[in-house]
């Protein structure tokens, strides 16, 4: 999976979304106002299969703009919340993969609803088990792979790691399935298919951990920068006052990644100088 990915973000990469969270949350934001001032209209945006088949067509993506939950606070922390986890995630694997990972989850949603559909009959009157409370909690589970020590403030105050809350998370989730019947657990699985593809079937995608990105950056950075021998086999010359290593073993260089070109200075000059544009 991993290398068809590769493929298709080289292939079509450039038609990914930039800061997708935003647009979800943004999208949440409509959703609760009409929620408060024209709750009727929301019913036109649910996600039913039996009145997409006669052609209401905008309700295979319209239900995504209707947040989970109707308590005022409880969608501010959770639109606050899924907005960093959701750059963090696209900052990790790219714009493209997290494009891919939430629009799968839709996806599967929209494939879960249809089984539903064809299950009950083409019954009407079951939106309201679809909303994007399961894919906010692909994104959060996302997260807890990666970066399972890092800690979140539970209600403010008491300190938690990630990989905890997704033990909970987990096992909340199957008290869901096993209470809710054959319908719930479709609802369940379609929309978490996405996390279940994404790091139970792909072992390679773990490779994009916080950690090991910022090892791979490091090197990159590294390798890029070129070899200079200087006068008397010095490595280093600051571009300012040209001290090298050889003049004070105790200074320190570094590159400016805001001057244009490889530009090397000591620790006296490396937050003073002027930038080379």
């Amino acid at each position: 999976m991993k290398n068809w990915l590769d493929k298709m973000e080289r292939r079509f990469g450039r038609y990914a979304i930039r800061n997708l969270t935003m647009y979800l949350l943004a999208g949440y934001a409509i959703g609760y106002l009409l929620s408060f001032t024209m709750p009727q209209l929301l019913t036109y945006f649910t996600l039913e299969p039996a009145l997409i088949l006669k052609g209401q067509v905008w309700r295979l993506l319209s239900w995504v703009i209707i947040p989970p939950n109707d308590n005022i606070i409880f969608v501010i922390f959770m639109m606050l919340l899924y907005y960093s986890l959701g750059n963090t995630l696209e900052s990790y694997w790219g714009a493209f993969r997290y494009n891919v990972y939430i629009f799968s989850g839709i996806l599967f949603t929209v494939i879960g609803a249809f089984i539903v559909n064809g299950l009950i009959g083409g019954i009407t009157g079951f939106g309201s088990l679809y909303s994007t409370y399961y894919i906010n909690m692909s994104i959060f589970l996302a997260c807890a792979s990666i970066m399972p020590d890092y800690q979140l403030l539970l209600y403010g105050i008491i300190p938690i790691k990630m990989k905890w809350l997704a033990v909970l998370d987990v096992v909340l989730l199957a008290v869901d399935a096993v209470q809710g019947g054959l319908i719930i657990r479709i609802v369940i699985i379609a929309s978490l298919l996405n996390f279940i593809i994404f790091f139970f079937c792909n072992r390679n995608l773990r490779g994009h951990s916080p950690k090991q990105a910022a090892r791979r950056k490091k090197f990159q950075k590294q390798i890029s920068r070129p070899q200079n021998q200087y006068a008397g086999g010095a490595k280093h010359r600051c571009a300012v006052c040209g001290r090298t290593e050889l003049d004070d073993p105790t200074l320190e260089f570094r590159y400016c990644s805001k001057c244009n070109g490889n530009y090397e200075y000591c620790q006296d000059h490396l937050f003073t100088h002027e930038h080379v544009k």
